[in-house]
């Protein structure tokens, strides 16, 4: 590795399998330990961690004696290249360790995003037997071919988002975040980056539906979900807030829509589902709205026990997770859970099963329409009184339609008499402005 290769490896900031420090000390062994857990990873010195700038650090016969004092520490004992000194920066190279789990001081690591988490050993068994250490997101994909398969908007809006400088080479880009290997892309870049996922992982597919009533018997919109990982995402939660309800919020001259589920919020489940899911598993994520409630179910149960859910988090795809973090998506690996607990309380439930993981967002009862006999004071303007009649006979007219009822007044005029109503607190508008439609509301 050149100095250059280096810089520009610091450019594109801490991850998956790269971690900064400024200076050797005890808790490079925690990092040593969660690499080695993990799928192996270059650990830099001299690089101050929170501001990515370069301090610089010199590599002494002393600092080598110490790196491989940390690593042949590590229970059972890691083999480690030499430490490389590359300009006034040091990498230590620590490779994907074959006799996992690896414990330092008692303690278990893996590698979660950016950072180094402590596992239990039973977690960390538990996670290598139900995968079988075998992990779909860095598997080498040979179907996928830069020239014919590459969406360069999905690229290019990566870059963007993660801030990574545009000028390096889109090769060199992949290879520092391990998405490109023996001049192929590993799957998870298939996911990010690729046209269509369904030439390559049908089940990688993402069904949306909306039913009519309470159960799967009549679909009254349906739609599959076969772009790029974030192109999909987004789509999903277009159909969901195009399905959900809207309520209106007047504040004086204003008026607000309010989803029936924050936005937010819904991003998070989908995310959960689309980053955490079994992608060797036939099924594929579905997310259906009903009634009484929305459920988002994706193929994979946990990796860990139920009870740890929202302290825990164990993703079967660190590489795909670590994507997601790069470009803002999420705040903390595993804090999702949480901040949904936190906005919906009890009207969210998550069931953990064999064959999956289940998400319910309980919809609240929709009330019936009001009946009203509101009425104006008599002085108020026989417009207005004309306008108000119109809308009672008819709920879903627009203003160009009242504007040519009355045949005296013009369109701007009719928005005129209509906030005046509204201030009034007399109507109020429910739903977007093209399908939606005008309630009447009684004193």
């Amino acid at each position: 590795m050149t100095y250059n290769d280096l810089v520009d490896l610091v450019k594109i900031g801490e991850g998956y399998t790269i971690e900064f420090k400024e200076r050797l000390s005890d808790a490079i062994a925690k990092d040593m330990c969660a690499f080695a857990n993990s799928s192996g990873g270059k650990i830099i010195l001299g690089i101050d961690d929170k501001t990515n700038r370069v301090k610089g650090f010199r590599l002494t016969n002393d600092i080598k004696s110490k790196i491989q004092s940390y690593a042949r520490n590590i229970d059972p004992s890691l083999t480690i290249a030499e430490p490389e000194q590359i300009g006034d920066l040091v990498v230590i190279y620590v490779p994907e360790g074959k006799d996992k789990p690896y414990f330092v001081n008692g303690r278990c690591y893996i590698r979660q995003g950016a950072t180094s988490q402590q596992l239990t050993r039973d977690e960390i068994l538990n996670f290598f037997q139900r995968t079988n250490a075998l992990r779909f997101d860095i598997m080498l994909n040979n179907k996928f071919s830069m020239d014919k398969d590459l969406s360069h908007s999905a690229f290019d809006r990566f870059l963007s988002e993660a801030n990574i400088d545009k000028s390096l080479s889109r090769e060199h880009i992949l290879r520092n975040l391990n998405l490109w290997e023996d001049n192929r892309m590993v799957n998870a870049g298939v996911l990010f980056f690729a046209k269509s996922i369904r030439r390559f992982f049908l089940n990688s597919v993402i069904t949306a539906v909306l039913y009519q009533g309470y159960e799967r018997i009549e679909i009254l919109d349906r739609q599959d979900f076969e772009e790029d990982f974030i192109t999909n995402l987004y789509g999903v939660i277009r159909f969901l807030l195009r399905n959900l309800r809207v309520r209106s919020v007047i504040q004086g001259l204003k008026r607000y829509d309010i989803p029936e589920f924050p936005e937010e919020i819904l991003r998070e489940v989908v995310l959960n589902a689309m980053v955490h899911r079994d992608y060797f598993s036939e099924g594929r994520i579905l997310v259906e709205i009903f009634k009484d409630r929305v459920e988002v179910s994706n193929p994979g149960g946990l990796l860990f026990d139920s009870i740890l859910l929202g302290k825990k988090s164990i993703t079967r795809n660190p590489l795909l997770a670590d994507l997601v973090f790069r470009i803002g998506l999420v705040e903390k690996i595993g804090s999702g859970i949480n901040k949904i607990k936190r906005v919906l309380g009890d009207s969210v439930v998550f069931e953990d099963e064999d064959d999956g993981f289940r998400v319910t967002l309980h919809r609240q009862a929709e009330s019936p329409p009001e009946k009203t006999t509101h009425e104006l004071p008599r002085n108020y303007p026989e417009t207005t009184q004309k306008i108000l009649q119109l809308i009672k006979e008819n709920k879903f007219i627009t203003r160009k339609e009242i504007a040519q009822k009355l045949g005296n007044i013009t369109e701007d005029g009719v928005k005129y008499h209509l906030n005046k109503l509204k201030q009034l607190g007399v109507i109020r508008r429910v739903g977007p402005d093209r399908g939606g439609w005008w309630e009447v509301i009684e004193e």
